[in-house]
């Protein structure tokens, strides 16, 4: 019983803590200016236009906290409020998204073995589960394990995923510091931001192992029965 209380305060009381994390350094940190009044597609362009990044876009995109960088197109997509935003918060999320570009444009291994995993992890994503209902209510381990294997790929992706973004922030710091988007007394709040934002990444990690330890155990169980 005590494991699965466990269990469930992970895969429910971590994703919330996360989220409340994010929702509340941005909130607390989007009201703040930044020193140089910059936008954070201004931001972005500073960043890119620095590395060399010139064919590099940058577009507005629609929703709240939606910003990516998409490898395929090399575009910087910058949500509504951080594209034309003048805070703390949308120059530290601007700089994030151009930290992606910069680890395309190197090469960054992780980033590169992510990309590799994507269309593993979609298939687990989207198949292990099926798989793993048809064998628990079959009673047949076989299918069990075979779902478990594609959840695992998956999994893969997420853990891939932590040093990839923990790296994007990183150079994010370094080139709002030495491009002078932010003063030295900034550098707190915005570390707080992305900080924040890097928890969504760990938590949803730390579901994805739990759930597949999980199965792991109800699998192994269900050997022993056979």
């Amino acid at each position: 019983m005590g494991g699965y209380l466990i269990y469930f305060l992970i895969i429910i009381l971590i994703p919330i803590w996360a989220q409340l994390r994010v929702k509340g350094s941005y909130s607390k940190y989007s009201r703040v200016p930044s020193s140089s009044h910059m936008r954070g597609a201004e931001v972005a362009r500073r960043i890119l236009d620095a590395n060399g990044l010139y064919q590099v876009g940058i577009e507005e995109t629609r929703g709240h906290l939606t910003d990516h960088y998409d490898p395929r197109t090399k575009t910087v997509r910058l949500s509504t409020a951080n594209y034309h935003g003048h805070s703390v918060a949308a120059a530290a999320i601007a700089a994030h998204e151009c930290g992606h570009a910069i680890q395309d444009q190197q090469e960054y291994a992780f980033l590169r073995f992510r990309h590799a995993l994507v269309p593993v992890a979609n298939l687990g994503s989207n198949f292990s589960w099926i798989l793993i209902m048809i064998g628990f209510f079959a009673g047949i381990s076989g299918f069990v394990l075979l779902g478990i294997l594609f959840m695992a790929a998956a999994v893969i992706f997420q853990i891939v995923t932590l040093p990839v973004e923990f790296n994007a922030s990183n150079r994010a710091m370094d080139q709002v510091v030495a491009l002078g988007v932010i003063r030295n007394d900034e550098e707190r709040e915005t570390k707080k931001v992305l900080n924040a934002a890097a928890l969504t990444y760990v938590a949803a990690a730390a579901v994805a192992v739990a759930e597949l330890l999980r199965l792991l155990l109800i699998y192994t169980g269900m050997q022993r029965d056979e």
